[in-house]
């Protein structure tokens, strides 16, 4: 039985269709992140999941439990926000146990689930503040505080990290990934940022225009994107797309760009076409200089551009006229004009159909 289990959901909002059709289940203990651009519906799914929008067709199950008109409060679920929404009258404390108190839990069992999630979270120097002398992240900690204290199955998070800079980002980031270690508890969390994802995440659900394009590991979305839009979302720099025609030649498999023509021979189809316009899909960080091993297409070409970003740098030629970019290491000495050789491993590249978008 999964933990969290969404049947055949719609939802609308007015005449317009947000999610329809959409099926997910989460099994017990997992971590699930829901990714994808802004307005693909990965936030109002969330939020139908903790019963804070209203569904049109569908079921929501929660433990075994057909919670879909059940009020948010009686899911067995704790929610973290966007935004930290902490009472800024009281302290770390207050805040953390104002939803106890209001539901009745003795004192006693209060105080110790209190110390129990400081203890998690490092907020035990903490308890006797109020927000304004925490910073941006300790706020945050708090507010995930806050609904680890419920002691409840399955936890959501809405975009927690989205509020903070760069550094405290990665520092929650790891302190979530921690939490969810040492917890076990299945844990469903939206996001926009790949990075946050690829790092956290048991499964990523990519999402777009309301319906999951794919759901499967990190490594499996990363090397073996279900679709062209998956393949473009996941990475930065964003894959290098080569578009041409796929022909099934009596010499094998070979996509013609026009003015090159690339030996497919080596790559793993997952079903072929033949004489269709198809796009190859190759990351940058898959593209290496110098000469071509076996099985590896091989070009030349000039030095475009050159963008330095630290321990790496990406550098702009081109193939068959189309613009490439190639991760490099960031020591490397490039200047705009020089000739260079590069080859990619066909066996790591992505072919998609054109038309469809789907994975060949």
């Amino acid at each position: 039985m999964a933990s969290v289990s969404v049947r055949r959901l719609a939802v609308s909002f007015g005449h317009v269709k947000v999610i329809e059709n959409l099926d997910l289940e989460v099994e017990e203990g997992e971590f699930i992140v829901l990714l994808g651009p802004s307005g693909c519906g990965k936030s109002t799914l969330l939020n139908t999941i903790a019963g804070l929008i209203d569904i049109e067709a569908g079921q929501v199950w929660i433990s075994g439990k057909n919670v879909t008109w059940t009020e948010p409060k009686d899911r067995g679920i704790g929610m973290v926000f966007q935004s930290y929404a902490l009472y800024p009258r009281m302290t770390v404390q207050q805040n953390l146990s104002f939803g106890l108190r209001m539901a009745g839990v003795p004192r006693a069992e209060i105080e110790a689930r209190v110390a129990k999630a400081a203890k998690l979270l490092q907020l035990e120097d903490l308890l006797r503040r109020r927000p304004a002398e925490l910073s941006g992240g300790q706020r945050q900690r708090v507010a995930i505080g806050r609904a680890l204290v419920r002691n409840v199955d399955v936890f959501l998070f809405d975009e927690p990290l989205s509020n903070l800079d760069a550094k405290l980002r990665n520092e929650l980031r790891v302190e979530i990934k921690k939490l969810h270690r040492d917890l076990g508890n299945t844990m469903i969390y939206v996001t926009h940022d790949q990075i946050e994802a690829l790092t956290l995440a048991d499964r990523i659900a990519v999402m777009r225009n309301g319906v999951i394009q794919q759901l499967a590991t990190p490594q499996d979305v990363y090397h073996r994107p279900k679709n062209q839009f998956v393949a473009g979302f996941i990475g930065s720099p964003t894959m290098n797309f080569l578009t041409g025609r796929l022909i099934l030649g009596a010499a094998g498999p070979t996509l013609d760009l026009g003015s090159v023509s690339i030996d497919l021979s080596a790559y793993g189809f997952a079903r072929q076409s033949s004489d269709v316009p198809a796009v190859l899909g190759v990351r940058p960080e898959h593209i290496d200089l110098g000469a071509a091993s076996p099985g590896h297409f091989a070009a030349n070409g000039k030095v475009e551009i050159v963008e330095p970003m630290g321990a790496d740098m990406i550098v702009w030629s081109r193939i068959a006229d189309t613009p490439v970019r190639i991760r490099v290491d960031g020591d490397s000495a490039f200047r705009n004009g020089d000739d260079i050789a590069f080859h990619f491993d066909l066996a790591r590249a992505s072919l998609f159909d054109a038309q469809s978008g789907e994975r060949l």
